[in-house]
């Protein structure tokens, strides 16, 4: 499902540029994704329309989170710290911050491995039609090997 997430970021600019589902859906079958994967998507998709539907702009109050014992386990320790840094640094505000926990909860399972939540957090900005500064788009795609040190 996350690797059809990406491949819609990277081709279409908002969400609203992505072509009806059922024409999605072939174009996604044709890229070589499999039927179950884009059916999981376009389901996550809808969830993520409906919560990004209730976030009218990206600024609300400061809010201290506390995580309940389900969100905790799907999250993990990794997540819950990387959702942390993104409200430390301004980037992620409270209502942003409740559709990635949201949508995290929505895939099930856990500990969500923490490229996939950077998928999540990428997805939810693009649902609102934003995009995150360069420092945190090298946050959200180099992986910390790969990084220069200067």
């Amino acid at each position: 499902m996350f690797d059809v997430l990406v491949y819609l970021y990277e081709n279409y600019w908002r969400p609203d540029a992505c072509p009806e589902p059922q024409q999605l859906r072939r174009k996604l079958t044709a890229v070589g994704f499999e039927s179950d994967e884009i059916q999981d998507a376009l389901r996550w998709l809808d969830g993520l329309a409906s919560s990004a539907e209730g976030v009218t702009g990206q600024q609300g109050p400061a809010s201290l989170r506390i995580y309940t014992e389900a969100e905790r386990e799907v999250l993990g320790d990794d997540s819950i710290g990387f959702i942390s840094f993104l409200e430390s640094a301004a980037v992620l505000p409270p209502p942003m911050r409740e559709m990635v926990v949201d949508r995290a909860m929505a895939v099930g399972g856990g500990p969500i491995d923490l490229d996939d939540l950077k998928v999540i957090v990428l997805m939810v900005f693009w649902s609102l039609g934003e995009e995150p500064d360069a420092l945190i788009l090298d946050e959200l795609f180099v992986d910390p090997e790969d990084r220069l040190i200067h």
